[in-house]
């Protein structure tokens, strides 16, 4: 029996951080799906710089990435339900409650566990790995 496992994020720029929770993910199962959030429903932060096609694919190409789907422009828990997961991997920092979602699962009747990757410590100084220090670098440098 494959054992199914879904990340999800919004990728906007892809970084080394995105990379290591993606890499991570997939080794909690058999097969990685990843759900890629579209631009509507990304509340929690700026919105992303990049079109939802292009961050799916970027993130489709990836080894670790059996495959890579679109999020649900409502209902985040819609792709969930269908893809059936064994597990969702949540990123160390990704701002969801991971009670709230044990919660949602139940009451949606799927049945999986919710487990959060560790984080990544850079490996050089000047490594950047999130979006946001990338962004505000670029401004620094070109801005």
């Amino acid at each position: 029996m494959t054992r199914r496992v879904i990340a999800q994020g919004t990728f906007d720029i892809l970084h080394p951080g995105h990379v290591h929770y993606l890499e991570e993910a997939a080794a909690m199962g058999d097969e990685l799906i990843v759900i890629v959030a579209r631009t509507s429903n990304v509340d929690h932060k700026e919105a992303p710089i990049c079109p939802a096609r292009q961050r799916r694919d970027v993130v489709a190409a990836l080894e670790a990435v059996d495959d890579a789907v679109l999020g649900h422009e409502e209902d985040i828990f819609v792709p969930v339900e269908e893809l059936d997961p064994d597990v969702i991997a949540i990123g160390h920092d990704q701002h969801h409650d991971v009670d709230a979602i044990e919660a949602e699962l139940e009451r949606r009747g799927v049945d999986c566990r919710v487990e959060r990757a560790s984080a990544r410590e850079p490996e050089r100084e000047d490594e950047l790995l999130s979006t946001r220090l990338i962004v505000d670098r670029i401004l620094e440098r070109r801005g």
